[in-house]
């Protein structure tokens, strides 16, 4: 059942799903990519089942301008710091005080964002679908703010463009608010940055996705990282892959809290 909470002034959707055994359980707070949803990263793909069967409690939420949370025109909304604040508000507001936290794509550098203001709430880290690209850029993205703003979806040339389009008008999302939201949110870290990120980290990237960067180049920066590869998948499909879920729950069964 959906939630609402509120933060700077956003009314932000979440869910917060006990695990299937019940009592105490270990938290899990899930951040979803751009253009996406809680429903559509996490619920569809199975990754909120499936972690809850293992037993973990999963709370993941709508970022502001995203799925059923308030929506903002302004780019300075969108800066990582902003996205990541909505999450340890989040926690603070449910009375959690550490977590482990997953993000995917921008979810993944709201994740570090996080872990670098919060060290304290965040116990462990998986970023799905960004590798070094957290670092280098992830391409241009400029012709993508413009695809989703155009009148005619018939006249987009930019291939990536094209296909987050698709992918905004398939989710029913508010492309003002999307190109507001890309306009800022994708904001790089430093090697230095990513350095002082001591928590145990998985990150994993598919081995055909054209947009998160190496996951093995981002985790030789940080001083307790692992890479995995997802193997024959591209940045759409490797969130929902088996391999990946079960990399994950390995990882978060050999970092308890």
């Amino acid at each position: 059942m959906t939630a609402f909470f509120n933060h700077e002034g956003f009314d932000l959707a979440y869910v917060d799903r006990a695990p299937d055994a019940g009592g105490a359980a270990e938290p899990v707070l899930l951040i979803h990519g751009f253009a996406s949803s809680l429903e559509v990263n996490w619920v569809g793909p199975g990754w909120v089942k499936t972690l809850a069967q293992a037993g973990y409690r999963v709370i993941a939420f709508d970022n502001r301008g995203h799925g059923r949370s308030s929506k903002s025109y302004e780019p300075a909304d969108y800066a990582p710091e902003k996205m990541a604040g909505d999450a340890a508000a989040l926690l603070r507001h449910l009375g959690i005080g550490r977590a482990h936290v997953m993000g995917y794509s921008m979810g993944a550098r709201i994740s570090a964002f996080l872990a670098l203001a919060e060290p304290a709430l965040v116990a462990t880290l998986v970023f799905g679908g960004l590798g070094i690209g957290m670092v280098d850029g992830v391409g241009e993205w400029d012709p993508i703010a413009e695809a989703l703003t155009a009148a005619d979806p018939s006249t987009i040339t930019h291939a990536r463009g094209k296909t987050f389009r698709t992918f905004a008008d398939q989710t029913k999302s508010d492309r003002r608010a999307l190109a507001a939201c890309i306009m800022t949110s994708r904001t790089l870290l430093s090697e230095d940055e990513v350095a002082r990120i001591a928590q145990p980290t998985l990150v994993a990237v598919g081995t055909t996705d054209d947009v998160g960067g190496s996951p093995a180049e981002l985790a030789a920066l940080m001083p307790n990282a692992e890479a995995f590869d997802i193997v024959g998948r591209d940045h759409m499909l490797s969130v929902g892959d088996r391999t990946f879920k079960k990399r994950a729950l390995e990882f978060w069964a050999a970092h308890p809290l």
